[in-house]
């Protein structure tokens, strides 16, 4: 039985509906998450931007809610330093790059010398068949617009609060 009048805080879990748009309503629609595919996080656990959840704590089910995330307070600005040329051979697959592979707009996974993993967007080739990489995250340097409604609190189960991530009421475990 759900508690009445939970509010949005650390160690509950919290489901949603917004848009998000870039600048403000009359931006670019950047994202969608609705009733039917809402979005539901655990709030308090470190992964989302805290400007984000300040925005939703203390509200309650059926607030509707509207802010603005300045680029300082979402991903940052865009890092000059965080575009880089590589080599075309580190995509090759047995001496070939596979077609479509460098395109601009794709997103890639990256290794580097250390075994992480990078994502980058694709810029473009140089002339010399270098191919130039973006790896700023891709809202870096936005001003975001969300606007919703909260749809569900609930406190979190003591298995979300030791793996700290929600659980779906299906029982699947996602991990972000």
């Amino acid at each position: 039985m759900e508690e009445p009048h939970m509010i949005a805080e650390d160690h509950t879990v919290v489901t949603l509906a917004y848009e998000l748009y870039q600048d403000d309503r009359g931006g670019e629609l950047l994202e969608v998450m609705n009733v039917k595919y809402p979005f539901e996080f655990l709030m308090g656990n470190g992964s989302l931007l805290p400007a984000f959840e300040d925005h939703l704590r203390g509200k309650k089910e059926g607030d509707s809610f509207a802010f603005t995330l300045r680029p300082e307070q979402a991903y940052g600005p865009v890092i000059e330093q965080n575009k880089l040329k590589l080599s075309a051979k580190i995509f090759e697959v047995e001496g070939a790059i596979p077609d479509g592979l460098i395109v601009p707009g794709n997103t890639l996974a990256v290794t580097d010398d250390h075994g992480q993993k990078h994502h980058g967007t694709v810029i473009g080739r140089t002339e010399s068949g270098e191919v130039l990489m973006d790896f700023n995250h891709a809202m870096a340097g936005k001003t975001l617009f969300f606007t919703g409604v909260i749809l569900r609190i609930r406190k979190a189960t003591v298995d979300e609060l030791v793996r700290k991530h929600h659980i779906p009421d299906n029982g699947a475990h996602q991990r972000w």
